[in-house]
């Protein structure tokens, strides 16, 4: 192994498993390491430090080792200078260019660091003609001539506070250890995550949701309309169906042709959905819809009365779509971005796709809740990259009813 660079690391690394984490990851990625110097803390409060020589047998390998590391929080113990060139063609990056984490980063040049702008992982870094500013930036929206960072040199990772460890409930619900377990006290866990969205809400902050179908299908979407009313809901992702089952609830009682009061499938309700997508086809956008009371209550209805923000971004699979749909994924990934400014807690239910995908582009900063009734699916968030994911395993109705009972005053579901 003749390359080898010199990282740091400080934090709860022991209890937390971070260490141990590192450890795997260099060996994963055919690297070596030696442990320089480890000053473990004494109490539980304490923090602790270690210094690593990594090495591997080329200079290329050892960057890519690094970057990886610096998704625990590592950085290399002399930083150096950052290096960026133009990229190459519209929609590509330089070959060595930089891959991002979603933690909060900073580029060293000419001397001085400089935040990069909108922490997204699995971006480019772009920084400004003049060097004054940078900010990430996805493949697809790079275009020719602009300045890219590339290897690992003169970039800093900045890992996340460390919760507080004097809180006597931190043990049974943290948002920045991610966890997934079916025995966690419900109860409990439905009264901590209303507890802050009320603090988001007085911050001033935003919430985002991210909704599937079950919402529907489950009975939850009267506790979701309640909830938006209430001011609990300002921005949701979604595709086109949780919209096209909503509004067939709306317009005939029915998900899927199955009676939501009654439990069982009506004569021709297969159809339902389909003839529900043709009405708001009819009116132009489910906005029209509401505007000329065409639709008149729904998870839907609620959005647009209270003047929230939807992004519906489509699939291959999709009936209809939905005039609102976006069929371009690119363009839905555009819109969703254009809307996380100012969020401050995202809460994910029963939807794995539309999870992922938003886990992707939001900062590790924003406390994240993904709901379902699957541990697959925060399994898979924390898995790819969202490790501030938390999940509450769980039937989807029973949680939004808990969950309007501790938020909405007098909520009690027809």
């Amino acid at each position: 192994m003749e390359h080898s660079k010199t990282v740091e690391l400080r934090g709860h690394l022991i209890d937390q498993g971070v260490f141990a984490r590192v450890m795997d990851d260099v060996l994963e990625y055919s690297g070596a390491y030696s442990i320089d110097r480890f000053d473990v803390g004494r109490h539980h409060t304490d923090e602790s430090y270690v210094q690593l020589t990594i090495s591997a047998e080329t200079p290329e390998l050892l960057e890519r080792i690094v970057m990886r590391l610096q998704t625990h929080g590592a950085n290399p113990l002399d930083p150096g200078v950052a290096t960026v060139r133009p990229a190459p063609s519209d929609g590509v990056f330089p070959e060595d260019f930089y891959s991002t984490t979603n933690f909060d980063t900073r580029i060293r040049l000419n001397g001085a660091w400089i935040d990069v702008e909108n922490s997204e992982m699995d971006c480019g870094i772009i920084v400004a003609p003049d060097h004054g500013s940078a900010r990430t930036l996805p493949v697809s929206d790079v275009r020719a001539g602009e300045l890219v960072v590339c290897g690992g040199e003169g970039v800093k990772v900045l890992p996340l506070p460390e919760p507080e460890r004097d809180d006597p409930e931190s043990s049974n619900f943290e948002f920045m250890n991610s966890g997934v377990s079916s025995e966690r006290p419900q109860a409990l866990q439905v009264r901590q995550i209303a507890e802050r969205m009320r603090e988001v809400k007085a911050r001033g902050e935003k919430i985002l949701w991210v909704g599937g179908p079950a919402i529907v299908h489950t009975g939850a979407g009267k506790a979701l309309e309640a909830l938006i009313d209430e001011g609990y809901v300002d921005i949701l992702f979604a595709g086109n169906a949780l919209a096209a089952h909503d509004i067939e609830s709306s317009l005939f009682g029915t998900s899927l042709g199955v009676d939501l009061d009654k439990g069982h499938g009506v004569p021709h309700g297969h159809e339902h959905h389909i003839r529900a997508i043709n009405k708001i086809r009819a009116s132009g956008s489910i906005a029209d819809a509401v505007a000329e009371g065409v639709l008149r209550r729904g998870i839907m209805h609620s959005l647009v009365k209270n003047g929230k923000q939807y992004v519906l971004v489509g699939s291959v699979r999709d009936d209809g779509p939905l005039p609102d749909v976006y069929t371009d994924v690119i363009e839905g990934q555009r819109a969703m971005r254009s809307q996380l400014p100012g969020v401050g807690f995202a809460i994910m239910v029963a939807t794995m796709l539309h999870s992922i995908a938003t886990g992707n582009l939001l900062p590790a900063s924003v406390p994240l809740v993904s709901v379902d009734i699957n541990p697959a699916t925060v399994t898979k968030l924390a898995d790819r990259g969202s490790a501030q994911a938390i999940g509450v395993i769980t039937d989807i109705g029973l949680f939004c009813e808990q969950l309007a009972g501790e938020l909405v005053v007098g909520y009690k579901r027809d």
